[in-house]
């Protein structure tokens, strides 16, 4: 968590009639983003405890409301999620024709759940989280994204999301890989294997899209992801969203389908009805995927 100067402790541990708690910060951690770093006012600790994975802690900030945070990283804040699970989400689910089966990997917030719930067709959502202590977390603190995992139509595995998905061949028209960054863990979701492996998951003319990281700040990562990624899905597009509380303001994604184009095959009458949207329209998926010169000769085979 923060400097040890500036560490989170529970509020029953500050005196409220002092100035104490006026310097309470959360820096996120540097190394994820080139030695910059950013810093969040904390009004109030909710929850800081380590799982039997990561360190996770939930924060009421002063100005971004209730802020997850997991192993010194900023996973969202309720001021700017909306950008990113609306375009991780509204993006496949608005090219493929009949999304019935959609896998998430990762997604213990249940913010990826909500948007996807958002599409009528959808029938079935399943949701592979490896650490339960994610979910419980987000279900008492951050009801705004995780109560959707009491629909009906959602299934929770806690299971490793790599191992779930070479054991589920053939299973699913879109996935959803909502991941941490590639460190720890989360690093065999960014290799070949498990990309080969989810092509294996996926139906006939199904997408996987994946977190992809910062165009600025990793671009070794997204182009080491292009070259191989290229090889095992006859069709690949990066796009991005800008979440002001990420590093660089930017977080990208990976457009992996076995059949559809992401601009070609876009259903925009479709993408239109989607119900209480921010940040997602057709207009911006056609944009997202339109790169900057230096972002292009990332992904440039």
């Amino acid at each position: 968590m923060p400097d040890q100067a500036d560490k989170p402790i529970g509020l029953a541990d500050f005196d409220r009639n002092e100035n104490t708690l006026v310097d309470l910060w959360f820096h996120d951690s540097p190394e994820i983003a080139h030695g910059c770093r950013l810093s969040i006012k904390i009004k109030d600790v909710l929850c800081h405890y380590r799982t039997n994975f990561q360190e996770l802690a939930i924060f009421e900030t002063e100005r971004l409301g209730r802020m997850l945070v997991l192993d010194d990283i900023t996973m969202l804040t309720e001021f700017d999620e909306f950008a990113y699970h609306e375009m991780i989400v509204h993006v496949p689910l608005s090219v493929h024709p009949h999304p019935k089966r959609v896998l998430v990997i990762g997604g213990g917030d249940g913010g990826t759940v909500r948007e996807v719930l958002k599409h009528p067709g959808v029938e079935q959502i399943d949701v592979c989280e490896i650490d339960g202590e994610v979910i419980k977390a987000c279900r008492e603190y951050l009801p705004s994204l995780a109560s959707s995992f009491d629909d009906p139509k959602v299934k929770v595995f806690l299971e490793d999301g790599a191992r779930y998905v070479a054991g589920h061949p053939e299973s699913y028209d879109v996935i959803i890989v909502d991941s941490t960054d590639p460190v720890g863990p989360g690093q065999i979701l960014f290799q070949r294997p498990f990309y080969e492996d989810m092509k294996r998951c996926l139906r006939s003319d199904g997408i996987a899209v994946t977190q992809c990281e910062s165009l600025y700040f990793h671009q070794d990562v997204i182009s080491g992801v292009s070259a191989f990624a290229r090889e095992v899905f006859p069709h690949l597009g990066y796009y991005y969203t800008l979440v002001p509380t990420y590093p660089s303001g930017i977080i990208g994604f990976f457009f992996c389908s076995l059949k559809y184009d992401p601009i070609q095959d876009l259903r925009e009458q479709r993408a239109r009805a989607l119900p209480d949207l921010r940040y997602y329209s057709p207009d911006v998926h056609r944009g997202a995927f339109s790169l900057p010169c230096f972002g292009e000769k990332l992904i440039r085979p």
